[in-house]
């Protein structure tokens, strides 16, 4: 499933460039986070509990920071499984500044399996977006 899109922040690039690489502000902004851990420079292990319609349950997952280039891109790798199924996917993410504003754009690929995988690419779709939205509103009010 591809995944792709823009968000605009009321912020610097380098401020927004250092929160998206700050642990704390991570866990507070991902959806259902209960823990954060980074394991090595950029690695990070995550624990998850989500309540969303056939993709509720708890995951433990994954995830890298790869390929960095501040304050401009990085590419995120991730995994993730629990009893619903699993997630893997690779996104690159770019920023750039626009006057005041930092537009950060994201494009990648997504798969699943499991339960998840038989309730359907749309519904998948929406919850990611919904989960992704979320993630950006929260990270907007830590800016």
């Amino acid at each position: 499933m591809k995944i792709e899109g823009t968000y605009t922040f009321k912020a610097p690039q380098q401020k927004v460039w250092e929160t998206f690489n700050s642990v704390e502000h991570l866990q507070e902004a991902l959806p259902g986070c209960e823990e954060l851990i980074e394991t090595e420079p950029g690695k990070f292990d995550v624990f998850l509990k989500i309540g969303i319609s056939a993709v509720k349950g708890k995951y433990k997952g994954k995830f890298e920071i790869a390929d960095p280039n501040p304050p401009n891109s990085y590419k995120l790798i991730g995994q993730g499984k629990g009893l619903p199924g699993y997630v893997k996917g690779e996104a690159v993410i770019s920023m750039s500044q626009e006057g005041e504003d930092t537009i950060l754009s994201y494009d990648g690929d997504v798969q699943v399996g499991g339960l998840l995988a038989g309730i359907g690419q749309r519904m998948i779709g929406g919850i990611s977006k919904m989960m992704i939205g979320q993630f950006f509103k929260s990270m907007d009010k830590v800016l």
